[in-house]
């Protein structure tokens, strides 16, 4: 299980910092001086960084699962899904001009975003697959 504690930890601080607090915390007009548009309702933001606080704690539970020396699959399929998800929305959404009108620091960050959950869930979709879980002998009775 080699790299996916740092993969884990990279993908904690990196979600905390640019996704959960952002979306949970800060003010709509903050938004708009980053480039983007304000999230109207607000509170579909603010429900999408709770959904990002969930995904931290499913996380640290693989992390903790990992040091426990147990197996983290199920977390890992948490973020297959969940990276590879937001990856391919994103992706589609860029690509059809949904953030072109945005500033060109917005539709930066929105790429790497992209890119960079793309990477994740490809790095977990191979551990997923070099580590399948065994399978239990049943027991007779």
């Amino acid at each position: 299980m080699r790299g996916l504690k740092g993969l884990l930890i990279r993908k904690i601080v990196i979600t905390a910092i640019f996704w959960c607090v952002p979306l949970l915390l800060f003010p709509s007009q903050w938004f708009v001086a980053l480039g983007m548009p304000a999230p109207e309702p607000l509170l579909i933001a603010r429900l999408l960084g709770a959904a990002y606080l969930a995904l931290l704690v499913g996380y640290w539970a693989g992390l903790q699962a990992l040091r426990r020396g147990e197996s983290p699959l199920s977390v890992i399929d948490m973020g297959i899904t969940s990276n590879g998800a937001a990856a391919l929305l994103m992706l589609y959404f860029g690509a059809s001009g949904s953030w072109a009108q945005w500033g060109i620091g917005a539709q930066v960050f929105m790429w790497l975003s992209a890119l960079g959950a793309g990477s994740i869930a490809a790095s977990l979709l191979r551990f997923r697959l070099r580590h399948r879980a065994e399978p239990k002998p049943s027991r007779s009775d």
